[in-house]
C-alpha cells in the first residue's frame, strides 16, 4: 500500500459521524443503510455520504439486497489498520457515546 492510500484510510478516522458508523459495523457486522440512518439519527443523505467515504478508502464494503444496501467493515491485510481497528473497537465499548449508539441501534433497528 502506498502512503496516499494509508494516509487516506487514516483520514476516515478523523470525522465523528464516521466513527461512529464504523463503531456499529465493528459490533454488529453487517447493517442496511437504513439502520444505521434511525439508529444514529442523521438523514440518509449524510451517512450515506460517510459509507461513500469509508468505502472509498477500503474501508467498508457493501452489497444490494433489492432497494437497500448492507455494509460491513472489509477486512485488511495491512497490520497498522487492523490493529487500530481492534483498538477502536475496544475502546468504543468504554465510551458513552458510542454505547449509546449501540444501545439505540439494538432498539430501533428493524431490519430492511
Amino acid at each position: 500500500m502506498n502512503i496516499e492510500k494509508l494516509s487516506a484510510q487514516l483520514k476516515a478516522f478523523s470525522e465523528p459521524v464516521r466513527l461512529r458508523i464504523l463503531y456499529l459495523l465493528l459490533e454488529k457486522g453487517e447493517v442496511c443503510v437504513c439502520d444505521l440512518v434511525v439508529s444514529l439519527g442523521l438523514t440518509q443523505s449524510v451517512v450515506s455520504r460517510h459509507l461513500a467515504y469509508l468505502k472509498n478508502n477500503s474501508l467498508i464494503e457493501a452489497r444490494r439486497e433489492g432497494t437497500w444496501m448492507h455494509y460491513k467493515v472489509k477486512p485488511t491485510q495491512l497490520p497498522l489498520i487492523k490493529q487500530l481497528l481492534e483498538n477502536f473497537l475496544d475502546y468504543g465499548r468504554t465510551n458513552t457515546e458510542f454505547s449509546n449508539d449501540l444501545k439505540s441501534f439494538n432498539s430501533s433497528t428493524k431490519g430492511c
